[in-house]
């Protein structure tokens, strides 16, 4: 099965940008929807962004206007820019396809503070 590695967290101003990105050991163009989720301490993970092969994108309310989803299926990679970062931008955050079918992975921590 497909396993997913996300890197480019960090820690990073208010205010700051952060560019995450997915790498699958697999092909991702028959994983129709792609999704970056994130988990902050005592939180449920929510699915922040979205994105089909057909590069139709979704948003959560909270990030719509600051990140920026998109995929690349020759590089079997998926991105997520992240801009304008907020405090609460902070959490693990992992990739999957929407809806999850594959073990998460160790996800990539971004940390946003003064």
């Amino acid at each position: 099965q497909v396993q997913l590695v996300e890197s480019g967290g960090g820690l990073v101003q208010p205010g700051g940008s952060l560019r995450l990105s997915c790498a699958a050991s697999g092909s991702i163009y028959s994983l129709n929807v792609m999704g970056w989720y994130r988990q902050a301490p005592g939180k449920e993970r929510e699915l922040v962004a979205s994105i089909s092969n057909r590069e139709n994108k979704l948003y959560a309310d909270s990030v719509k206007g600051r990140f920026t989803i998109s995929r690349d299926n020759n590089k079997n990679t998926v991105y997520l820019q992240m801009n304008n970062l907020k405090p609460e931008d902070t959490a693990v955050y992992d990739c999957n396809t929407n809806p999850y079918s594959f073990p998460w992975g160790r996800g990539t921590q971004v940390t946003v503070s003064s």
